[in-house]
């Protein structure tokens, strides 16, 4: 007796759309698990954990706030994804948007320029498409693989910005702290309210989902993308380069991280430092397969991501629980996730092994 493993013929619908609900509600049972291990009473842990932090207007102000950059790589990391192209690099590409946008909004001759905002948001995106377009040329043309090599530059890019911001950018006025100067206000997106930090970079980000909803959803390229991640022969048979779905994936999801980088920078940040980013790169590729891929699918992905990052915040400071507490209960989202997407396409079959009836009539 043996056990094997089966493509189901065709894959629950219903399923799909429960298996992020079920992936988070296991994640709630084993988050319960690893307090009580750590000495904590759950309920009470986990109320702090998700349902504290939204309890103020200073709480849904930094919900919404973390939930705009993992929305926005997401968007343009699913594009990719559909189509089998493995963008694994946003924080990278997050990192270098940050950095071009930071450059111009510190040495452009006129620091009071209205144009200013609008130049750094193009020197984030094209910085965040210039990373993101490195990986698509070796992929097209020599065959490399987009995941080792779109990872591997996200360490080159943090590296870059250290060296930044340990050396010529360092703001001399800064105590010897690694980070720039405070960017212009000109340079900055303004707050819908001084006493809070939500501001109005978050438009960004709904424009985003509206076109990634279009492009998708509404639009013929958008349905070729699909088709070469589902059925790559077919779609190759019907004219479609596959280089055409990696540069368009690739440079998509560059653009999303790098003009997220240039957002944080001249939103809640105001000036470079080594931790311009807590990990919304790596966080957003799960926000995307929380969503399914899907706009409005990934909004709510987004949400739920952004409140375990504050959650991980706020039982930090009030519990005294470790920071990594955060990336923990992502690992478990995904491998759970994960999991559920395993058994949706696929089944685990016992089967016995084959009677040998010439061997029995042999031994007769």
């Amino acid at each position: 007796m043996h056990f094997r493993i089966e493509q189901r013929p065709e894959p629950s619908a219903a399923m799909r759309i429960a298996a992020p609900l079920l992936a988070s509600i296991l994640t709630l049972i084993v988050g319960s698990i690893f307090f009580a291990s750590l000495g904590h009473d759950p309920l009470p842990t986990l109320y702090a954990f998700f349902v504290e932090p939204l309890s103020s207007m200073n709480g849904l102000s930094e919900w919404l706030l973390k939930a705009s950059p993992l929305i926005l790589i997401a968007c343009g990391l699913a594009i990719g994804f559909r189509a089998n192209v493995w963008n694994i690099g946003a924080e990278g590409q997050f990192t270098l948007g940050a950095v071009a946008a930071s450059g111009v909004g510190l040495f452009w001759p006129n620091p009071e320029s209205m144009l200013l905002l609008p130049l750094m948001f193009l020197a984030g995106m094209g910085a965040g498409m210039a990373w993101a377009a490195i990986p698509a040329f070796l992929r097209s043309r020599m065959n490399t693989n987009e995941i080792l090599v779109t990872l591997m530059m996200t360490y080159i890019a943090t590296l870059f910005l250290s060296y930044l911001v340990h050396g010529p950018w360092r703001d001399p006025a800064g105590f010897n702290y690694p980070q720039t100067a405070l960017l212009p206000a000109a340079a900055m997106f303004q707050s819908f309210d001084p006493a809070y930090r939500l501001n109005s970079s978050i438009f960004i980000t709904v424009v985003a989902v509206l076109l990634m909803w279009l492009f998708t959803d509404r639009s013929f390229l958008g349905y070729k993308m699909s088709v070469s991640g589902a059925a790559p022969l077919a779609a190759r048979y019907a004219g479609f380069r596959e280089s055409a779905a990696v540069w368009i994936g690739l440079l998509a999801g560059g653009a999303a991280a790098g003009v997220a980088g240039m957002a944080e920078a001249a939103g809640p940040l105001g000036q470079l430092s080594p931790q311009i980013s807590p990990g919304y790169g790596f966080a957003a590729i799960i926000v995307a397969f929380i969503g399914r891929l899907n706009a409005f699918g990934i909004v709510l992905g987004g949400l739920l991501m952004s409140l375990l990052f504050l959650g991980g915040e706020g039982v930090q400071m009030t519990l005294g629980l470790p920071s990594a507490l955060t990336r923990i209960f992502q690992g478990i989202l995904l491998f759970f996730l994960l999991a559920a997407d395993f058994f949706i396409f696929y089944r685990i079959r016992m089967v016995r092994p084959a009677t040998d009836t010439h061997a029995i009539k042999a031994a007769r």
